[in-house]
C-alpha cells in the first residue's frame, strides 16, 4: 500500500470509527475468539469499508480487555507493519516505554542469550540498569552510538531504542523500540520471530498495558498530518487526597496504568526491599491457586525470573479456611527463616467469600520464631481490594489497621466506572516504608497512569461509594428474588451480617439446580442451564445485559461463564463453570427480575 493510500485509509477509519473504540475498557465476549485475538479483527478490518461506521462497528472483538489491546492499537500496529513490511503480529504497542525492552530481556534470560541495547541520545526515563540487573536478574550491555545506519555485529540479540521524534533508518537490529514521548512505545520484532512475539505480548498482558486508545489515536492522527492538541499534565493531588480519604490512609499513593501493573510494582518493590533489608533470605509469595488468573500467573512469572523467590499455594476455597491455612504456612515459612509476602483477594473471586478478619489480623500480627529460635520476618499482606474498594481495612478502626498491609485496586472497576484501566495502591502505617520501593518500580517500568486516566479517576472516584451502595442494593434485591424463585439454587454472595460490616459487593455467582445420574450428566445439564439463563437475559435486555466479565460499570449487568474464563487461570481444573453476574447502580431491576421469572417458568 502506498503512503498516500495508507493515509487515506487511516483518515477514513478515524472519521468513521465507533465511539466505543475510544470509550470501552472491556469488550463483548460473544464476539471474542481468544485463539484469533487481533488476527480475526484485522482480517475483517482489511476487508471492511473504512468509510462505513456500521461495518467498523460490526468488527469482532480484538481482545477481551482493552489493557491487552483494542481496535485502535490493532490499527496502529497494522499501519506500522504495512509500512515496514513486517507481519502484523511482529508490531506490538505499549503504554510503557520500558516494558517492551524488559520483555526481550526476560525471554533472553530463559534462553541464556546475550542482549545488547543500542541508543543514540538517551534511554527511556527511569530506565535503571543497576536495578534491572540486580533485582530483575536481567543481563545486558548498553552501547551509545552516533547513528543506527549499521548496527555492529553481536552474538546475541540487538535492541535499538529509537526516538520517534528523531526517527531514522535502522539496519541490522533484531528489535526496534520506537519511543513516543508521553504516549508509550511500539516494538518491532524485525525477524518475525514468533517465539519472541508471544512472550512480548504476554508481558503486555500481565505486567503492563497496550498503548491506550486516546494515545493510539494521537499517533495515528500525527501519521496523517493532524497536529496533536496541547494537553496539560494532569494534577494528581486531588485524586491522591480522595484515595487517602476513602482508604483512611496517610501513606503515599501509587497510581499505575492498570491493576496488574500496580501489583507488579508491589511484587518487585517488595523483592527489592527484602534484598536491601533481609539479604540472603528466600522470599515466599503466598498466593491462592485459583485467585484472579492475572495475579496467579504474574506471581509465578516473577518467581520464575528471580532467584530465591518461590510461590506457596494458599488454599482458600472448597472448604479450606484462609486463616487456618495461612497460620500453617506462615509457621512453616518462619521456620525456614524466609520472607513471607501474601497476595489475596477479599472477597474471593468467584465465590465471594470473606475470612474472619479479626482472626486474620491476629494471624498476620503473630510473632513467630525460626528453627533456630530467632525472630522470624513478619509477613506483608498484599490485599486485592478490587471487589470492595469502599471497605475500611485501614484507619483507627479498620479490619487490618495494624497488620502490615498494602492494598491495591483495579481502577477499571468502581473507581472509574469502567472508563479507564488505571489502578492504585496505598499502605497502612505499618507498611508505609514499602511504598517508596513500590513507586520506584512503577516508575522504572514506566507503568504510571496516563494523564487522561488520572483525569477520569479524579472525576469519578468522589461518587464511588455512593455507586457501590446503589449497586449493592440492586444486587441484593436480584439475589433475593433468585433464592425465592429457585430454592435449590446455590448463590455465592455476602451475608446480611457481612453487608452490615460494610462488605457490599455487587457481584455474585450462582450454581443452578441440576439433575442427572452421573457427575458428568449433572455438570453438563448445569452448564446448559447456565447458558440458557444468560442467553435469555441478553436477548431480552440487550441494552443492559452483556456478555462480559467486568465489574463496577456505570450501567447495566454483565454475565460470564465460567466465572474465571478470561483471566487465564493456572489450569483448567481451577476454572469454575458457574455463572458470574455483576450489577451496576444504574440497572433496570424490575425488568431483569421479570426475565428471571420467565426463566424459572421455562425450566420448571
Amino acid at each position: 500500500m502506498s503512503d498516500r493510500n495508507m493515509k487515506e485509509t487511516l483518515r477514513n477509519v478515524i472519521e468513521n470509527m465507533p465511539s466505543d473504540w475510544l470509550g470501552l475498557t472491556t469488550h463483548r465476549l460473544d464476539t471474542y475468539n481468544e485463539e484469533l485475538a487481533k488476527v480475526e479483527f484485522l482480517q475483517k478490518f482489511e476487508a471492511a469499508d473504512k468509510t462505513s461506521g456500521k461495518e467498523l462497528s460490526e468488527l469482532p472483538t480484538a481482545f477481551d480487555y482493552i489493557r491487552l489491546g483494542h481496535p485502535l492499537s490493532c490499527v496502529l500496529e497494522w499501519a506500522i507493519a504495512k509500512e515496514t513490511g513486517l507481519e502484523v503480529e511482529s508490531v506490538i504497542s505499549f503504554s510503557s516505554q520500558t516494558m517492551p525492552i524488559l520483555a526481550v530481556l526476560r525471554k533472553n534470560k530463559f534462553l541464556n542469550k546475550k542482549t545488547k541495547i543500542f541508543y543514540k541520545d538517551s534511554l527511556p526515563n527511569n530506565f535503571d540498569p543497576e536495578d534491572l540487573r540486580s533485582i530483575y536478574a536481567y543481563e545486558f550491555d548498553l552501547e551509545k552510538v552516533v547513528d543506527f545506519e549499521k548496527i555492529p555485529s553481536f552474538e546475541g540479540s540487538t535492541i535499538v531504542i529509537n526516538d520517534e521524534v528523531d526517527s531514522e533508518r535502522v539496519i541490522g537490529a533484531d528489535f526496534i523500540v520506537n519511543l513516543y514521548p508521553s504516549l508509550g512505545s511500539v516494538i518491532q520484532v524485525m525477524k518475525n520471530d514468533h517465539e519472541y512475539i508471544s512472550e512480548i505480548q504476554h508481558v503486555r498482558r500481565r505486567e503492563s498495558i497496550a498503548m491506550t486508545p486516546h494515545n493510539c489515536l494521537k499517533v495515528l492522527n500525527k501519521s496523517i498530518g493532524i497536529p496533536a492538541t496541547e494537553s496539560n499534565q494532569a494534577d494528581s493531588s486531588k485524586l491522591i487526597k480522595t484515595i487517602n480519604e476513602i482508604t483512611s490512609t496517610k501513606s503515599a499513593v501509587s497510581i499505575g496504568s492498570c491493576g496488574l501493573s500496580v501489583q507488579y510494582a508491589i511484587m518487585m518493590g517488595l523483592v527489592h526491599y527484602a534484598r536491601d533489608n533481609h539479604p540472603g533470605k528466600d522470599i515466599k509469595f503466598i498466593v491462592p491457586p485459583n485467585c484472579y488468573g492475572g495475579t496467579n500467573d504474574q506471581a509465578r512469572r516473577v518467581a520464575a525470573c528471580v532467584e530465591n523467590v518461590e510461590i506457596v499455594d494458599l488454599p482458600v476455597d472448597s472448604g479450606k479456611d484462609m486463616v487456618q491455612e495461612l497460620e500453617r504456612i506462615l509457621t512453616e515459612v518462619a521456620l525456614e527463616n524466609a520472607v513471607p509476602y501474601i497476595i489475596a483477594e477479599i472477597p474471593t473471586n468467584p465465590r465471594v467469600e470473606i475470612p474472619d478478619l479479626e482472626k486474620l489480623r491476629a494471624t498476620l500480627k503473630k510473632p513467630r520464631k525460626t528453627s533456630r529460635e530467632s525472630d522470624a520476618v513478619g509477613p506483608v499482606f498484599i490485599l486485592d481490594q478490587t471487589f470492595c474498594p469502599n471497605v475500611k481495612f485501614f484507619g483507627e478502626t479498620g479490619f487490618l489497621r495494624d497488620a502490615s498491609t498494602i492494598s491495591y485496586v483495579s481502577g477499571s472497576k468502581f473507581p472509574s466506572g469502567g472508563l479507564c484501566t488505571a489502578g492504585y495502591c496505598v499502605a497502612n502505617d505499618s507498611a508505609e516504608s514499602y511504598m517508596s520501593y513500590v513507586e520506584d518500580h512503577l516508575k522504572l517500568c514506566d507503568n504510571k497512569a496516563t494523564d487522561l486516566q488520572i483525569e477520569i479517576l479524579t472525576k469519578n472516584m468522589p461518587s464511588m461509594n455512593e455507586r457501590i451502595a446503589s449497586a449493592y442494593k440492586n444486587t441484593r434485591s436480584f439475589v433475593d428474588l433468585m433464592e425465592k424463585k429457585l430454592p435449590g439454587v446455590k448463590i455465592n454472595f455476602v451475608t446480611q451480617e457481612l453487608a452490615d460490616a460494610t462488605f457490599t459487593p455487587s457481584v455474585f455467582s450462582l450454581d443452578l439446580p441440576t439433575k442427572g445420574d452421573t457427575h458428568e450428566q449433572r455438570e453438563n445439564y448445569k452448564r446448559e442451564l447456565n447458558h440458557k439463563l444468560i442467553s435469555m437475559m441478553i436477548e431480552a435486555i440487550p441494552e443492559e445485559s452483556k456478555h462480559c466479565v467486568s465489574y463496577g460499570q456505570l450501567k447495566g449487568c454483565y454475565w460470564t461463564i465460567p466465572a474465571t474464563s478470561t483471566q487465564g487461570t493456572t489450569k483448567e481444573s481451577d476454572k469454575d463453570y458457574i455463572v458470574r453476574v455483576s450489577v451496576a447502580a444504574d440497572f433496570d431491576l424490575k425488568r431483569h427480575q421479570e426475565v428471571f421469572e420467565h426463566f424459572c417458568a421455562d425450566i420448571s
